[in-house]
Formats: structure tokens, C-alpha cells, sequence
């Protein structure tokens, strides 16, 4: 990836870059420091936005070149609309569009001076959003990439008072930075990126004092994860289990742990996938992603929590010594389950995670994030990530995160009508219900019965983790959702 932005907080000062970025509220109305770095072209300002019909209604984008009276080349004026009704997500989605007139004009620095009527936390939303439009997946173009010449913009941002920005700057930036680690991961092709290499990108967060154990076959197979090995069976490349540790809160508190689905290529198995579209499976591991980017998220602003982060990391494959439709594996709970169709093999994965997780760190609960479902895309499309659990508190602490973040959540059901599709008289489960019928839910009912009744939700984020809808701050095809919804949860109800 590169990166296209980088962001630094400042006093307000003269205006010395080539392009200068000021605000306008709803008619037209500029505060005095917008109005310091306009200077005399006020009214060129005010004839152009006459022209153009620009009211400085919300989100609206004004641009003069060379502006009469000043000493730069450009000005963006970006509107607010009424400023005191702004929410949190506006702040960051403005922070995106401005970003983005920035690099669609190539501009090579800029300063931005921000309302002086606006809080610091604003301020450091804003810039979050500009550091998050940056983010762009061109590892692999060589000769396009330079025939593009696209460019760096350093962004600094003007503000009453940098001492009060900056520390929480510094914290949106940790939680930008995971995210922008989970676009990478989705977005990098699966040659390069098997379980052998995401492992040892969680093995990377020892760096920020995260405490990494990575499970290898063998000490999978003695824990008795045969539900996991067996989706992994058919590749060359071994499973692992990575699992990461962050102890920022209380001594001997229980954590909060989030597991994730790590399938780095997903073919279906001996139950191929047809081959159209195919090559977006590598995106098959966009859970395990996010859950790595939210410990770095973690880890990065030293969150007061105790955190535990567990990734099922798997490459499925049809081969000679893959599974079968038919076959029965017995599962980390002791439970078994018969493979009905291995291409319902995130589950496998996650059941035996989940198990683990339970059984090892006793969390306060458990939240397991996976493109696991065609069936939750059919219900939600690429709006909204689908929520099950059969605990109302935790379902809504997720759903309203993710309304705060703009990552939407919908909440899907359970239910004893669809724990009964997974039964089957040859094992104590099934991998899948069946029929086409409630897909998300019954894959959601299996998982349920590898949390031994711990407190549990699952999110299925198959329409949203991948080839979601562009917006403000996501560009590419790799959107890194989750990380700054759960961020948000653990922030507003787990931290001491």
C-alpha cells in the first residue's frame, strides 16, 4: 500500500503553503480566522461562490485557482452547513472529502486552518478522515504507477490549540492505522499472503506490546482442533493460530476477545466455487484482518483493556488429501460435526477457535467476526454487516457502534428452528442447514454451539469487509470494516 496523506497539528499561523483550505458555514458565513487567510480575496471568495451556487451547505466543495489577493496558487473552501449539528462521523467524512480534493488536484502540501468554534476532538476526527482517504493498494503497479504520478500531500492542520489536538490525534491515527492494516491484508493477493505470512503479521505486534503465541498443526492437532485442520488439509501451505494478548487494564480482569475467520484463499474445496469472481476469495480472511487491526488499534493508543485476539488462519483447497462431502471430524468441544459442503468451512475454523478462546482466557465475552455467509449478502448487500447473539446488551452495544462509526450493523436472528437444521443422524451436527433457506442464521447457530455458553456475538461481514460501496474515507476495494466500530464498543463500555 501507500500511504498519500500524513497529517500534522499546528497553531494557527500565516498562511505559507501553495494551497490553503479554509471553512464556510450554511450562507455563506466565514469565521474570523478563515476570513485572516482569505485576506483581500473576500469578495472574490463570495463572487465565485455566487457563480458557482456554492452556500457552504454541507459537504459542498468550492475551488479557486490563483484567488486574487492572496498569496497561493489554491483555496478550498469546504462547507459545514450548520456546524453545531455535525456529529462525529460528519467530521470524519468531511475530514475525506477534503483529503480527496487535495489528491485529485495533486497538491503536494496543504494547510488546512480549522474553525476556531470546533472542538479538539473534531479537529482529530477531521484529520482521521483525512488520513484514512490516503490509503491506496498500488504495491504490485510499477510502470502504471509512475505513469500516474500520483503524489504525497502533507496535510497541516491549523488549529487554536495544537497541546489539546494532539494527544488525540495521536489516538485516531492508532485506530487508523489498524484499519488501514486490515485494507492491506484484504487487499493483498493470496501468493503472498498464506498463513504462515498473516501469522507472522500478528507476530509483528510484539513491536507495540502485544504478547504473540502462534499455534502450529501439531499443537492443534494435540488441543484436538480437527475441525480447523481439516478445512486446511488440502494445501501445501500449514495452518496456524495466531494469538495475541494486550494486557492494558486491571491485573487478573477478565479480557474481551474477539476471534477471527483467516481463510487466505477459499476455492470451496472439493465443493469448488464456481470460477467467476472466484479471485475475490482472497478476501475470504477479512474477519481475521479486522480482529488483527483492531489489536493494533489497541495496542496503538494503549488501551486501558485487557484483550485477547485470537486468528484461525487456513487455506482451502481441493486436493488429493482435502475433505469430502460426508466426512466426519471431531471438533476442539468434543462435539462432531459432518461436512456436508466444504465450502461452509469458516465455520470449522471458527468453532474450533471460538472453543479455545473459551476455554483458555474465560472472557467477559467473545465476538467473532467472518465473511462467512452468501446468505447474509442476499438479506443486507454491501450496507450492512449482519449481528447475531443471544445477548441483547452486547448485540447493542455492537449495533450502536457501528451507527456512531458508520460500519452498520443489522441484527439477525437465532433460535432453536435453526439449531435444528443443523442436526444429523450421523454426527451431533452438520455444516450447513441444508437448503438455501436462512443460510446466515444456521451458520451462526453452529458457531453458537462452540461458545459453551459464553457470552458471544457473531458478525458476518462477507457484504462489507470487500467490494463494499465507496464513501468518504474508502476508496479501494478493501474497506477494513469492523475495526473502528469495535474500537468504539470497547472505548464507550470495557475500559477502566
Amino acid at each position: 500500500m501507500t500511504q498519500f496523506t500524513s497529517i500534522k497539528i499546528a497553531q494557527y499561523s500565516d498562511a505559507t503553503a501553495a494551497v490553503q483550505v479554509v471553512f464556510a458555514g450554511e450562507e455563506l458565513s466565514f469565521a474570523a480566522e478563515a476570513e485572516g487567510v482569505m485576506g483581500a480575496a473576500g469578495k472574490t471568495v463570495e463572487r465565485a461562490a455566487k457563480t458557482a451556487d456554492f452556500t457552504g451547505k454541507k459537504s459542498g466543495i468550492m475551488h479557486l485557482l490563483a484567488p486574487e489577493g492572496m498569496n497561493a496558487d489554491r483555496l478550498i473552501v469546504a462547507g459545514l452547513g450548520k456546524a453545531d449539528e455535525l456529529k462525529e462521523q460528519d467530521w470524519i467524512n468531511l475530514g475525506g472529502e477534503v483529503a480527496g480534493k487535495l489528491l485529485a488536484l495533486k497538491a503536494e502540501a496543504a494547510e488546512i486552518t480549522f474553525p476556531a468554534a470546533a472542538t479538539a476532538q473534531q479537529a482529530a476526527d477531521f484529520a482521521q478522515g483525512a488520513y484514512l482517504r490516503g490509503y491506496k493498494f498500488d504495491t504490485y503497479r510499477t510502470v502504471k504507477k509512475e505513469a500516474d504520478g500520483d503524489k504525497a500531500c502533507e496535510i497541516t492542520l491549523k488549529v487554536q490549540d495544537a497541546a489539546a489536538v494532539e494527544p488525540l490525534w495521536a489516538e485516531a491515527e492508532a485506530v487508523a492505522e489498524g484499519t488501514l492494516l486490515a485494507r492491506t491484508l484484504v487487499d493483498e493477493p493470496a501468493n503472498t499472503l498464506g498463513p504462515v505470512e498473516f501469522a507472522a503479521k500478528a507476530q509483528q505486534l510484539s513491536d507495540l506490546g502485544v504478547d504473540v503465541e502462534i499455534l502450529d498443526e501439531a499443537k492443534m492437532q494435540e488441543l484436538g482442533m480437527n475441525a480447523l485442520l481439516a478445512v486446511g488439509q488440502g494445501s501445501v501451505r500449514p495452518s496456524r493460530l495466531a494469538v495475541m494478548k494486550w494486557n492494558g487494564g486491571k491485573e487478573g480482569e477478565a479480557p474481551v476477545a474477539f476471534v477471527g475467520k483467516g481463510v487466505v484463499f477459499d476455492t470451496g474445496g472439493i465443493s469448488l466455487k464456481p470460477g467467476a469472481g472466484m479471485e475475490d476469495m482472497k478476501g475470504d480472511m477479512g474477519g481475521a484482518a479486522a480482529v488483527i487491526g483492531l489489536m493494533k488499534a489497541l495496542a496503538g493508543r494503549k488501551a486501558p483493556v485487557n484483550a485477547i485476539c485470537v486468528l484461525g488462519l487456513v487455506e482451502n483447497m481441493p486436493d488429493g488429501n482435502a475433505i469430502r462431502p460426508g466426512d466426519i471430524v471431531k471438533t476442539m468441544s468434543g462435539q462432531t460435526v459432518e461436512i456436508l459442503n466444504t465450502d461452509a468451512e469458516g465455520r470449522l475454523v471458527l468453532g474450533d477457535a471460538l472453543w479455545y478462546t473459551q476455554d483458555r482466557f474465560a472472557p467477559k465475552f467473545m465476538i467473532d467476526l467472518a465473511t462467512l455467509t452468501g446468505a447474509c449478502m442476499v438479506a443486507l448487500g454491501g450496507h450492512r454487516a449482519g449481528v447475531f447473539s443471544a445477548d441483547d446488551e452486547l448485540a447493542a452495544q455492537i449495533c450502536d457502534a457501528g451507527e456512531t462509526t458508520a460500519e452498520k450493523m443489522w441484527r439477525l436472528p437465532l433460535g432453536d428452528e435453526y439449531d435444528k437444521m443443523i442436526d444429523t443422524p450421523n454426527a451431533d451436527m452438520r455444516n450447513t442447514g441444508g437448503a438455501r433457506w436462512g443460510g446466515a442464521s444456521t451458520a451462526a447457530v453452529y458457531l453458537q454451539r462452540h461458545t459453551n455458553e459464553t457470552k458471544w456475538a457473531h458478525i458476518d461481514i462477507a457484504g462489507t469487509a470487500m467490494g463494499s460501496k465507496k464513501n468518504a474515507i474508502s476508496q479501494g476495494w478493501a474497506s477494513g470494516f469492523g475495526v473502528r466500530a469495535l474500537n468504539r464498543m470497547i472505548k464507550d463500555h470495557y475500559e477502566g
